[in-house]
């Protein structure tokens, strides 16, 4: 493998984590700290809601290391309300507002609704020239049909990444052929799992292996083919996140902390 290789959670805000994960009594101001020194990436769930202050933005910066890399969603306000039409402002807005974590802001996600059809590609064609060129940038479909080697062309040709999803949405297997079909420098993949009823987020509740395995199978192909990989587990695809996450470190060789470890780098800081 030649790219870089960085594994996180989707989001870090959770109260349940705290024991398991998070050293128990560690305040929810603290969480990303702590998060920061298990993993080197995380993705922002809220940003999807809305564009966050930049105040906010610059106080997530201030609580990681420099090597620490934010994955945003673009706001539902751009995706979902307004079908990537007419929002020029709000794309100039949102990236002038991430832009404030410097160098720690990695890729933006581009989620696009599960009603969002093939038939409104020329919404998509006209949007993706509005995205910076020197940002990285994924679009995660959510219906099959995305899937085919004229969308793969249209997003190469903007350096936007076709992000690489384990959920309800798209086959496994359509997207594990993907790996070694790149169409930009890096790549962007999501775990999502496919019980959205889980509700304890404490705990592995689901054996995950046979999943883990197919994309550890497929992590050599894609790491050859791009500068740095991007990965994010949701709570939904075993029930908790950091878990499977320190597993699919310690398949690819990566060191795993342990969370007992992070009580005693608490005392440091």
């Amino acid at each position: 493998m030649t790219a870089e290789i960085k594994l996180g959670c989707q989001g870090w805000n959770y109260t349940a984590w705290v024991g398991p994960f998070y050293p128990a009594r560690t305040r929810a101001t603290d969480f990303l700290t702590v998060y920061a020194r298990a993993f080197t990436t995380v993705e922002v769930d809220s940003t999807f809601y809305a564009t966050p202050a930049a105040q906010t933005v610059r106080s997530w910066a201030a609580r990681v290391p420099d090597d620490f890399r934010f994955a945003l969603k673009l706001p539902q306000e751009i995706t979902h309300e307004n079908r990537l039409r007419n929002c020029e402002s709000q794309v100039q807005h949102f990236f002038d507002v991430a832009r404030e974590l410097g160098p720690k802001l990695g890729p933006v996600l581009i989620q696009l609704g599960p009603d969002f059809a093939p038939s409104e590609l020329p919404a998509l064609a006209a949007f993706l020239p509005l995205l910076p060129r020197d940002l990285h940038v994924a679009v995660e479909f959510r219906q099959r049909g995305w899937i085919n080697d004229g969308i793969l062309a249209l997003l190469a040709e903007h350096h936007v990444a076709l992000a690489l999803v384990d959920a309800r949405f798209v086959p496994r297997s359509v997207m594990l052929k993907l790996a070694d079909r790149p169409t930009s420098d890096f790549a962007y993949l999501r775990w999502m799992g496919p019980d959205r009823e889980i509700v304890d987020y404490s705990r592995v509740q689901h054996d995950r292996r046979k999943e883990l395995d197919a994309w550890q199978q497929a992590m050599p192909v894609i790491a050859a083919r791009v500068r740095t990989v991007f990965g994010y587990v949701n709570n939904h695809f075993s029930g908790h996140a950091p878990a499977t996450v320190r597993e699919m470190q310690r398949q690819l060789g990566q060191v795993a902390v342990d969370p007992a470890q992070l009580g005693d780098q608490l005392q440091l800081f």
